[in-house]
């Protein structure tokens, strides 16, 4: 019997557990699947809660400077031609297309040879195609140097110096119109007169650099072996005959360089008697 009832009561304990165990898995489950009371989405509701209100703006993201690159060309160039005339005038024709200017012409010959050298500005942007155009008609280069030069540091550096130099000029201006004493004045005149100056000297500098990179600069070094400019073959006669003038020309020029030093002449003669002469008498 008393089995009987200790059966009974364990089949009633774990009966009432598993009630209480299934009850509080409703309840949790309720909890969680259950929505929230009194709260309804709408997608227009989403998007007007999403929109910007009104007197305010998104940042946007800052915009980068772009600076212009400055790039100071140059060029050397010599090179042999047959002849120097037919050479320049090809040469002057490429000047007027791409409109550069000659801004050094030299020429001269010597003994065995003709030259003509040439200094031309030309726009940046015609630079190659200047080059290579006036390229076309020559056999070898001697020397070909080309060279580029970017001077955009110093350009940028150079220019907002002198802007924050400006800006100090303004103040110091505003300075003086409120200077009372004589003295104040005086002293930031003078101090403006500095600012000014600096200024000026940015001012060229940034002139000068920007020239330099508006125009590019090409060195033509023309010659040829042949001394006579129309380009014909000398004869052994005309060598000879070249020989004797120049033979003439170095005469001429000591003939020259002796009556310029006269004075000096003039005393070695004097001094060349008078010692002579006292050494006769001593000898007598």
């Amino acid at each position: 019997m008393k089995k009987l009832c200790l059966l009974l009561s364990l089949f009633v304990f774990f009966a009432c557990k598993d009630q209480v165990a299934s009850a509080d898995e409703a309840i949790i489950v309720s909890e969680v699947a259950a929505p929230s009371p009194n709260k309804s989405y709408d997608k227009k509701e989403v998007a007007a809660d999403m929109e910007i209100p009104a007197g305010e703006e998104v940042a946007s993201a800052p915009t980068p400077i772009s600076i212009e690159t400055k790039i100071i060309k140059n060029a050397n160039l010599r090179f042999e031609a047959e002849d120097i005339n037919q050479s320049f005038a090809s040469i002057q024709k490429s000047v007027k297309k791409y409109k550069a200017t000659i801004s050094n012409d030299a020429s001269g010959k010597d003994y065995n040879s003709s030259y003509r050298n040439l200094t031309i500005r030309i726009p940046n942007q015609y630079f190659d195609t200047f080059i290579s155009e006036i390229s076309q008609g020559v056999k070898h280069f001697d020397t070909k140097e080309i060279s580029q030069q970017d001077v955009t540091e110093e350009y940028v550096d150079v220019e907002s110096r002198m802007k924050a130099k400006k800006k100090l000029e303004e103040r110091y201006l505003q300075l003086l119109s409120k200077a009372n004493k004589v003295s104040e004045m005086l002293e930031i005149e003078k101090q403006l007169a500095e600012i000014r100056e600096e200024i000026e000297a940015k001012e060229g500098r940034l002139k000068y650099l920007q020239n330099r990179v508006d125009l590019s600069t090409i060195s033509i070094e023309m010659y040829t072996s042949n001394p006579s400019e129309s380009g014909a073959t000398v004869s052994y006669g005309g060598k000879i005959w070249n020989s004797i003038k120049s033979g003439f020309n170095e005469l001429s020029n000591f003939v020259l360089s002796l009556i310029s030093i006269w004075p000096l002449i003039l005393i070695f003669v004097l001094g060349f008697f008078f010692i002579r002469r006292r050494f006769v008498k001593k000898k007598e």
